[in-house]
């Protein structure tokens, strides 16, 4: 179950107290481990990332958080999945300056 739905045009990441918290749409079994920028979802905007790992055991989920912490450059441990376990749509919690890891975000976006 995914949580409450955010208003149409809200932005796909929110900040979080010390942290920003990110929705991503995670295709597993992809070929290769990768994030495409922002996609519309049932719940709003949301990054889409593909990882190459299989939705069995946790195994694309954590995949995920080190997709995110690499992508990012952040350390592995500040990057935890907070809601979507068993879901395509993920929320995943960065700590950090919030500051800091939005300015982060939105120079990957303006990259690719």
């Amino acid at each position: 179950m995914t949580g409450p739905a955010r208003p149409p045009g809200s932005n796909f990441w929110r900040h979080g107290d010390a942290c920003v918290i990110v929705h991503f749409r995670l295709t597993p079994k992809s070929s290769k481990d990768r994030i495409d920028g922002v996609v519309d979802t049932r719940d709003g905007p949301a990054l889409q990332a593909h990882v190459s790992a299989l939705p069995e055991d946790g195994a694309a989920n954590a995949a995920l958080e080190w997709l995110v912490a690499s992508w990012l450059d952040v350390p592995w441990r500040s990057v935890s999945l907070v809601s979507g376990a068993k879901s395509r749509l993920k929320a995943i919690r960065i700590d950090g300056d919030a500051a800091d890891l939005a300015r982060r975000l939105q120079d990957k976006l303006n990259d690719d």
